[in-house]
């Protein structure tokens, strides 16, 4: 899953890597609105060979619930990058969106890679929410590192390091040294 982040303008390679070096790895992708602002479903759709979602909830009635069947469908969840607004909305229980949702109800682990603005690191209420996402047994979190902001143009953002480091993470928790076989949104 991908949020809007200026980092997520890197999906589609990181989707593209994916396919590559873990071709035997379903993966279905996920955006939310702000993300389009960067990305486009139709590339990553094309990328992954599988339609790309959009994190909305559908305007016309269904007759399967969205968020049940990703829950369900998923071995594992990656968010990356996961933005300030994402990270507190999950950290505080929030299911307004069906990604969201299916991430609040499903078992299967989850990783998330924040992506910080300038001093979004040293807000309490993140850290704090950061911390409470740390001590649920199925989620692990890649903490950013120290970057170039591409708004201010000084090294004060906070970055996700490469997504094969989530992953990693991912696998410990999936128990397992490989992915093959492995479903991931």
């Amino acid at each position: 899953m991908g949020t809007g982040a200026i980092g997520v303008t890197f999906l589609p390679y990181w989707v593209k890597w994916l396919r590559m070096e873990l071709p035997e790895t379903e993966c279905r992708v996920v955006v939310t609105r702000s993300a389009e602002r960067f990305v486009t479903r139709e590339a990553l759709s094309a990328l992954s060979s599988t339609e790309a979602d959009l994190d909305v909830w559908p305007d016309t009635p269904q007759t399967t619930a969205q968020h049940v069947a990703w829950a369900e469908w998923a071995e594992a969840v990656a968010v990356y990058p996961a933005t300030m607004n994402f990270v507190s909305r999950f950290a505080i229980g929030l299911g307004d969106s069906p990604a969201l949702l299916a991430m609040q109800c499903t078992q299967a682990p989850i990783g998330l890679a924040p992506s910080l603005p300038p001093g979004g690191i040293h807000n309490p209420v993140v850290r704090r929410h950061l911390k409470e996402l740390e001590e649920r047994p199925n989620i692990s979190i890649l903490h950013p590192q120290r970057g170039p902001s591409s708004t201010t143009g000084r090294n004060d953002a906070f970055v996700p390091p490469e997504l094969p480091g989530l992953l990693t993470l991912m696998e410990r928790s999936l128990g397992n040294s490989g992915s093959a076989g492995r479903r991931v949104t």
